[in-house]
């Protein structure tokens, strides 16, 4: 017997503020995916990345409680370049997204920055840095 990773989920408590922030990184929820209760998009390599409301997670784990505080996990997104951190950081904020950390030149050679999601769950943004001369 063997196990493959296949997905990663999220239980998050407002389905539609979620399924547009996700979207507006670049992840293809379907059509309606707002008003359901689950939802899948799939990603490179055949993974899927889900959401599922709190109330589908009561449905089968009735004492099932969200955790005290903000954030209940974090992705990592890598984009192209430094510059496209920026954009992408300043789209979302112009958007009415929640952060964390401002890009940033981190010392490990990244542009870096950290969006919160509606659940204040971390979105990491990087891309690495040109090589100094």
């Amino acid at each position: 017997m063997s196990a493959r990773f296949d997905a990663i989920g999220m239980v998050v408590s407002d389905m539609a503020a979620s399924v547009a922030f996700y979207r507006r990184l670049g992840f293809a929820f379907p059509e309606g995916a707002e008003t359901q209760g689950h939802v899948e998009a799939g990603l490179p390599g055949g993974l899927r990345f889900m959401l599922d409301t709190e109330e589908v997670v009561r449905s089968f784990h009735t004492e099932w409680r969200p955790p005290a505080g903000e954030g209940r996990t974090s992705l990592a997104l890598r984009c192209d370049s430094p510059a496209d951190v920026d954009a992408l950081f300043g789209e979302m904020t112009a958007a009415g997204s929640r952060f964390e950390l401002k890009p940033f030149d981190a010392v490990w050679g990244q542009r870096y920055a950290v969006l919160l999601d509606p659940d204040g769950n971390g979105v990491d943004l990087f891309a690495p840095l040109p090589a100094a001369e």
